[in-house]
C-alpha cells in the first residue's frame, strides 16, 4: 500500500487529518452516502441521487455512473450494507474494454479521495497487445485494480498512545519528537499496522467480467466493517 509513513511521532500528531474518537464510524461512502445502514435506507439514500428501480428486479437501481449506464447491487450482511456493487449496463468489445479499465485506473490514480493499495500501481496497467480473452479464459487472469478511499477521520490520539506504549521502554519523548533515522524507523514499523487497518477498511476496486464473449465493469465499494469476519463460526 502506498502510503507515505516517515513523518515524526510530534508532526503525526499536528499534520494528519482531524482527530476522530470513533473513527470506525467513517466508513466507505458511494456518491456521498455512507455504505452503511438497511439495505430499504440505501435504497431510498439512491433513489435521491437519480437513481430509478430496474423494471427487471426490485432490488437493483438503474441510472448513470461516471457517464456510463449501469446497474447497481446492494449488498448486506446482518442486515447492514456492506457493499455497493456498480455494473455496467451494457457489454463491451475487447478492446473497447481494455480503453475503458485503463481510463477508470488513471481517474481513481489522480483522484486525491483515493490510495492506491499497490506499491506499483503501474502493473494495473493492460497493455495493447494483450490478448484478454486468452488471459481471462485460457489463463484465468483476474484484471481487477485495488484502491482505498482515504479516511476522513483518523483517531490520532490512540495511534500516538500505541506509539508511546510500544516505544517508551527504548526511546525518550524528545527522541519520539525529534527522531534520529533509526527512531524513525521504529515509530513507522509501529504506526504502519494500525494506518493499514483504517485504510483497508474503506476499500474501493474494479474489474473486468466477461459474459459469452463480451466484457463489463464492475465497481465494488466495501465496507469492511460491515462485512462478513467469521463471527457467525
Amino acid at each position: 500500500m502506498a502510503i507515505n509513513l516517515k513523518i515524526s511521532f510530534a508532526a503525526f500528531i499536528l499534520l494528519v487529518m482531524p482527530m476522530a474518537l470513533f473513527a470506525q464510524k467513517d466508513v466507505t461512502q458511494f456518491l456521498g452516502i455512507p455504505v452503511d445502514g438497511s439495505k430499504t435506507e440505501m435504497i431510498q439514500k439512491l433513489k435521491s441521487k437519480g437513481f430509478t428501480i430496474s423494471p427487471n428486479d426490485k432490488e437493483v437501481l438503474v441510472g448513470q455512473f461516471n457517464g456510463i449506464d449501469v446497474n447497481i447491487h446492494i449488498g448486506t450482511n446482518n442486515n447492514k450494507v456492506c457493499r455497493i456493487m456498480v455494473a455496467d449496463a451494457n457489454n463491451s468489445s475487447e478492446t473497447n474494454i481494455r480503453i475503458r479499465f485503463n481510463n477508470l485506473l488513471h481517474q481513481f490514480k489522480n483522484n486525491e479521495k483515493y490510495m492506491t493499495a499497490s506499491l506499483s500501481p503501474e502493473e494495473y496497467v493492460i497493455p495493447k497487445d494483450e490478448n484478454i480473452s486468452y488471459e481471462m479464459l485460457v489463463k484465468k487472469k483476474r484484471y481487477e485494480a485495488a484502491f482505498y478511499q482515504v479516511p476522513l477521520e483518523i483517531d490520532t490520539v490512540f495511534i500516538a498512545e500505541k506509539i508511546k506504549s510500544e516505544l517508551a521502554s527504548k526511546y525518550s519523548e524528545e527522541q519520539l519528537s525529534n527522531p534520529t533515522e533509526e527512531v524513525q524507523q521504529e515509530i513507522t514499523r509501529v504506526m504502519l499496522p494500525y494506518m493499514f487497518e483504517i485504510f483497508s477498511k474503506k476499500s474501493v476496486w474494479f474489474m473486468i467480467s466477461e459474459f459469452y464473449g463480451q466484457y463489463y465493469m464492475t465497481i465494488l465499494y466495501d465496507n469492511e466493517y460491515n462485512r462478513a469476519n467469521g463471527d457467525d463460526l
